[in-house]
C-alpha cells in the first residue's frame, strides 16, 4: 500500500471567505450533516417557518430581495441562504481504506471544471451509491453555493476527494483492486464491455478535450458509450450518469 498521501477533501480549494448555499434541498442537508458547520441563516419568514432549526442558530429574516444580494443574478434561491464553514479534509487512502470489501463505484474527474456540472455530477453519485467523486485541486471549483445547488444535498453525503496528483490518485485506487475504466469517444469497446464484475473506478474528462493523455495511460482500459452517431458527444454530467448507472446495474445483477 502506498506511503504517500495524496489527497484532501470537498471544499478543500482556496476560496474568499465561507461559502454560502442557497434553496431548501442543500442548506437542509448542510443542517443535517454532522461534519458540517453552519455559521448562519437568512430567509424570508414563510421559508423559514416551515424548517425544524437548530437552537443557537444565528437566524436574519430577511426579504426575497435582500437575500438576492447573497446569490448569482436571477438565481432561485426558494428564500433561504447559509452561510457554511468548508467541510474538513479527508484522504484517499482514508477513503479507500473504509471500502476495502465495498464494490460500489468511484468517480474521477479529470479537470472538469464548471461548477453546474460537477454538482450534478455529485446528483448522480449520490444517486448510483459512489464512494466518493476525486478532483484534482487545482482543475477543479471550490466548494460553493453553485455545486451545492446543483447537487441539490448531494455534496453532504458524497466525499469530495481533492488530490494534488491525479494520476499518482490512480495507482493508489489500483492498488486497492479498482479497475480504471477512462470514458473516451476513441475506445474500441463499449463501457458495458469493459466493466469489472468487482470494483471499478470510472474516469471522466472534461467537455470538448477529454482526458489527458497522461491520465489515460494510467486507466486499465478505455471504453465508450454507446450513443448514436446523431452525436457527437454528451454533456460530461450526463455521460458520468449513465455510466454510473452501468456500474450499478452491473453490481445488482452480480448480486441477483
Amino acid at each position: 500500500m502506498s506511503s504517500h498521501k495524496s489527497h484532501r477533501r470537498r471544499g478543500a480549494a482556496p476560496q474568499s471567505g465561507n461559502p454560502k448555499f442557497w434553496g431548501r434541498h442543500a442548506v437542509l442537508a448542510a443542517i443535517e450533516n454532522p461534519e458540517r458547520r453552519v455559521l448562519k441563516i437568512w430567509g424570508t419568514r414563510e421559508a423559514l417557518s416551515s424548517l425544524e432549526l437548530p437552537s443557537g442558530l444565528p437566524i436574519n429574516y430577511s426579504e426575497v430581495t435582500d437575500l438576492a444580494r447573497f446569490v448569482p443574478r436571477d438565481t432561485p434561491h426558494q428564500g433561504i441562504v447559509a452561510e457554511v464553514a468548508p467541510l474538513e479534509d479527508v484522504w484517499l487512502s482514508d477513503v479507500l481504506d473504509e471500502n476495502r470489501d465495498n464494490d460500489r463505484p468511484i468517480l474521477i474527474l479529470d479537470q472538469v471544471t464548471d461548477p453546474h456540472n460537477v454538482g450534478a455530477i455529485f446528483r448522480s453519485a449520490a444517486a448510483f451509491d459512489a464512494i466518493a467523486v476525486v478532483t484534482q485541486d487545482r482543475h477543479a471549483p471550490p466548494e460553493s453555493g453553485v455545486v451545492a445547488k446543483a447537487a441539490s444535498g448531494a455534496l453532504e453525503v458524497i466525499p469530495w476527494v481533492r488530490v494534488v496528483n491525479l494520476a499518482r490518485a490512480l495507482e493508489e485506487i489500483a492498488e486497492h483492486e479498482f479497475w480504471r475504466i477512462g470514458l473516451t469517444g476513441h475506445a474500441d469497446v463499449t463501457l458495458d464491455q469493459a466493466l469489472s464484475p468487482r470494483k471499478n473506478a470510472l474516469v471522466v474528462g472534461a467537455e470538448g478535450e477529454g482526458m489527458r493523455h497522461n491520465i489515460e495511460e494510467h486507466c486499465d482500459q478505455l471504453a465508450k458509450l454507446p450513443i448514436s452517431p446523431l452525436m457527437e458527444s454528451l454533456n460530461v454530467s450526463n455521460a458520468a450518469a449513465i455510466a454510473l448507472y452501468a456500474a450499478a446495474t452491473m453490481r445488482q445483477s452480480k448480486e441477483a
